[in-house]
């Protein structure tokens, strides 16, 4: 059976992203990137939001991954391409010329259910980068089977919260560590049987 993995980065304040849902101020290094393809190497579906297909959509397919590039961003760009991609939006759609166009799209309403079907197929995990809006509906659901918090060394001072208000659970803390040559704190938890 597959898992359901959230990957976040989120400052020391609570906020995945920056007033206006700007990334910028996230520390988002080299280290953090290898964390990224360790995550992607376990993974065989990516999930998004309408906010965060978009940029994977233009970012991934023109990495540079010719012989002189960075290996793990190489790797990391394979991988998206291979990757199963599924997008969970009511009002955004997968242009026919998209480097992505095999995308399946499903409404909200359906959410559930599919990823539920998805997680219950053999196979290699489900991952979700960013995508707040999604990723806390399927915390409400009980449908996240990991999280792996990253915690930046910056205050943002306001932003967009890394965990909708309402969410009352219970996670075990499965490892820890700060991320090599960062200053970003890694928290790997996994949710508690019910």
């Amino acid at each position: 059976m597959a898992k359901l993995i959230v990957s976040i980065l989120s400052s020391l304040d609570g906020y995945c992203a920056g007033p206006g849902g700007t990334l910028a101020g996230l520390p988002m290094d080299a280290a953090f990137n290898v964390h990224n393809l360790d995550c992607m190497r376990r993974a065989g579906t990516l999930l998004f939001g309408a906010t965060t297909f978009p940029m994977f959509e233009v970012y991934w397919p023109n990495v540079d991954r010719g012989p002189g590039s960075d290996p793990v961003q190489r790797e990391i760009a394979e991988r998206v391409v291979a990757a199963r991609k599924v997008l969970v939006s009511d009002r955004l759609s997968v242009r026919p010329d998209s480097p992505w166009a095999d995308t399946e799209v499903i409404s909200r309403a359906q959410a559930r259910a599919r990823i539920a079907q998805l997680k219950a197929a053999p196979g290699p995990d489900l991952l979700i980068y960013g995508s707040h809006q999604l990723y806390n509906g399927l915390l409400a659901q009980g449908l996240v089977d990991e999280l792996h918090l990253l915690v930046g060394n910056v205050l943002l001072g306001e932003g967009v919260p890394t965990f909708e208000p309402g969410l009352a659970q219970h996670w075990k803390l499965r490892g820890q560590n700060r991320l090599p040559g960062s200053d970003t704190v890694a928290l790997h938890y996994g949710c508690r049987p019910q």
